[in-house]
């Protein structure tokens, strides 16, 4: 019999939610959302763990280095095809979808 596995639980029914913005230059996207402040902190230093880690990369491809911030939104702010964005999504030009 097959199962389908959820990779991620889904969000609460809560009409506020914790996001992490993502900016790159003068793009700016919900990289990621969260029921809780605390969730939201553990992804953002994830997220700049990754820009340190890659910044020789970013740098060197003349890319402006991504920065991220932490900020509550109401449920309906999120569009409705969103999808969380991979730490350095940006790079993949998928901002301004």
């Amino acid at each position: 019999m097959s199962e389908i596995i959820a990779f991620r639980p889904p969000l609460p029914q809560t009409d506020t939610l914790w996001a992490v913005i993502a900016r790159q230059g003068r793009r700016t996207r919900i990289a990621d959302v969260h029921a809780t402040q605390d969730a939201a902190r553990a992804d953002l230093a994830w997220r700049m763990q990754q820009v340190v880690a890659y910044a020789r990369f970013l740098i060197g491809e003349a890319q402006p280095l991504p920065a991220y911030t932490i900020r509550k939104i109401a449920r309906a702010e999120l569009p409705r095809s969103w999808r969380p964005l991979p730490a350095l999504g940006l790079l993949r030009g998928r901002v301004s979808e």
